[in-house]
């Protein structure tokens, strides 16, 4: 193993950011939270009130205010007691027009689609952003047909800051086992119990496929492990569900890693498809879960053709110093019928007569139509469990 990297320190802060409270505390505060205002919020929202509270946002402690929000939008600094620290993308919390109480200095209870208390807090000014330059700058589009931008006009322009006292409730879970949710001081704990100074971290929507293995287990070889952390918090409607996906990873690892060297967790945060700036926003929270490095490939948290193939990687680039954690940069990969087996543009003559090309969108476009995906594709064990969905779900 290496011994030259010292634990990564969290992202801006000296410390995770922690608001979570104990049992006892957690139960007198879902008492209290029955007697405060109650802030609707979506199932996005909620996933941000736990990522704020349980240390990924690191060093955030609540939504942001205008100013800080503004700061992101335009040049990807965030304000802090401590200076300018490198943030990606906007974390509001948005207030219906419906909810009266703008009193700075309020303590109200935010409460999810099922009227489970998310969060408890205290409530800052309302403000309002330029919605079209917000979504020129961070999705590098207006275009309502972009889910993010989508979900950003969607969701209104009345914001409000927010520092958040204690997540009450997880929010809600689309798989059946809590089990792989570890929170980013239980994955740095695990991190050192298995004696690991360097971990690379791969991010996913997807059901893995050989280009992922590919990718993942060439990361691997300099390095102590690999942090396999799917995303699992809200997607498009045609991505394929988290359950299915964590079900495909497990059989991935299962089959054909070295499970020494691998940890299979989840990532409960929602997508913004937002590119570039989400491939920034994905490293700062993996450096708070513990990471040293996170694999950057194609298209990396990108939709359609709003982004270059390897925008994200330019922009990484230009951020890596000040993020303290380092990406690893991988060109498209493929498998080639001529070398037998999975190459990229830089290793091997990549020639189109005799080349499978992967992608998410192709694996969901073949169980659209009832193909089994070859193994060219992906490993059979996966290819089992996604046709088995696929045939259930049509």
């Amino acid at each position: 193993m290496t011994s030259t990297l010292q634990p990564v320190q969290a992202h801006g802060c000296q410390g995770l950011v922690c608001r979570l409270p104990d049992e006892s505390q957690r139960a007198t505060m879902l008492d209290a939270a029955g007697a405060l205002p109650q802030l609707a919020i979506s199932h996005r929202v909620a996933s941000d009130c736990e990522l704020i509270a349980n240390g990924a946002y690191s060093p955030l402690t609540g939504f942001m205010d205008q100013v800080g929000a503004q700061s992101v939008i335009d040049s990807m600094r965030l304000p802090t007691a401590a200076g300018e620290v490198v943030w990606a993308l906007p974390v509001l919390l948005p207030v219906p027009d419906t909810f009266s109480v703008v009193e700075a200095g309020q303590s109200v209870a935010l409460v999810d689609p099922d009227q489970r208390v998310i969060a408890v807090g205290e409530l800052g000014q309302l403000f309002e952003l330029d919605l079209h330059h917000y979504a020129q700058s961070v999705y590098q589009t207006t275009d309502g047909a972009h889910p993010g931008v989508a979900a950003l006009m969607a969701a209104g322009n009345r914001f409000a800051a927010f520092e958040l006292t204690a997540l009450l409730n997880r929010p809600r879970r689309d798989l059946s086992t809590d089990r792989y949710f570890l929170d980013p001081a239980q994955t740095r704990a695990e991190i050192a119990r298995r004696g690991w100074q360097t971990v690379v971290a791969f991010q996913t929507r997807n059901p893995i496929h050989r280009a992922h293995e590919y990718l993942i287990k060439c990361a691997m070889e300099p390095l102590d492990g690999v942090l396999i952390h799917p995303l699992v918090g809200e997607t498009k409607p045609d991505d394929i569900p988290a359950d299915v996906r964590m079900r495909c990873y497990e059989a991935l690892v299962q089959g054909y890693f070295n499970p020494e060297r691998v940890m299979l967790s989840a990532f409960p945060a929602a997508m913004h498809y937002a590119g570039p700036r989400e491939a920034v926003h994905h490293m700062i929270a993996r450096k708070n879960y513990g990471c040293t490095h996170m694999i950057i490939g194609r298209d990396h948290a990108g939709v359609g053709d709003y982004y270059g193939t390897y925008d994200a990687q330019v922009l990484v680039d230009t951020v890596a110093d000040a993020l303290g954690i380092v990406p690893l940069k991988f060109e498209h990969a493929v498998y080639s019928k001529h070398c037998a087996g999975m190459v990229s543009m830089k290793t091997a003559p990549v020639r189109k007569e005799d080349t499978v090309f992967l992608s998410g969108s192709a694996v969901r476009a073949m169980l659209a139509n009832g193909q089994r995906p070859p193994a060219e594709f992906t490993r059979p064990e996966v290819a089992d469990i996604l046709i088995e969905w696929a045939t259930i779900s049509s």
